[in-house]
């Protein structure tokens, strides 16, 4: 495909992952707007910092009165997991200028990761594979501000829309995401023991509970992945 088909072939990919961020990203407009965040602000996260959980997590601590350190830190944690992104993808982008890593690497969500880490896995010899990924990663984006937008000025008209359970959208575009992708036991375990983990230490404030459960799913899943290996070295 010409550079032109797969950046198109980006947008239509993203199109089901678009129609799970929507509620979310709308949510997000509405809850800034009453925390007390304004349009600016609001706007401005979204254009910025670009992580819907990041962003979802800094409004609820602001409103709870957490420090910056606290903040940072747990936003810290909850975005680790885009390291393990960059690290899956890096051999298939390594080679391309800081103009084109630098922008794609800023684009990269959870989304934009699914949907790309297929293309660059399958059989061809495309050299534009990164246009694929620019498509994917400036949907999800345009996507974001939009909803953003339209959940600052949508939220003042209609009160209390994050109880309207909009969300479960975004929770089934995640479990559609995480799912596929665990294809051996370490990873299965480290999503189980992370589940479990949110659930118990869900009640923690400064939602600390997502750093728990983040910080055990990590340590089992490279716990067990450091066991397995050598037991694979010595079948092999």
């Amino acid at each position: 495909m010409s550079r032109y088909q797969e950046f198109f072939q980006g947008l239509r990919d993203m199109l089901p992952m678009l129609l799970g961020a929507m509620p979310f990203g709308i949510i997000y407009g509405s809850l800034a707007g009453a925390a007390g965040l304004d349009a600016w602000q609001t706007i401005g996260m979204s254009v910025l910092v670009f992580a819907g959980s990041a962003q979802f997590i800094a409004v609820s601590l602001l409103t709870g009165g957490a420090t910056l350190v606290v903040l940072w830190l747990t936003t810290l944690v909850v975005n680790l997991r885009h390291a393990l992104y960059s690290a899956t993808l890096q051999p298939f982008v390594r080679h391309l200028p800081k103009r084109w890593r630098i922008p794609l690497a800023f684009w990269l969500t959870d989304e934009a990761f699914a949907v790309v880490q297929q293309r660059y896995a399958r059989n061809d010899d495309s050299p534009d594979k990164h246009w694929y990924f620019l498509g994917a990663g400036l949907a999800m984006y345009g996507n974001w501000i939009g909803c953003t937008l339209i959940g600052l000025l949508f939220g003042q008209a209609v009160p209390n829309l994050a109880a309207w359970g909009l969300d479960f959208a975004m929770i089934a575009t995640f479990v559609g995401i995480v799912v596929p992708m665990l294809r051996n036991r370490p990873q299965i375990a480290a999503a189980l023991v992370a589940a479990v983990t949110a659930l118990v230490f869900h009640d923690l404030p400064y939602k600390l509970g997502l750093m728990a459960a983040a910080f055990a799913g990590i340590v089992v899943g490279v716990a067990l992945e450091r066991h397995q290996r050598p037991l694979q070295e010595e079948l092999c």
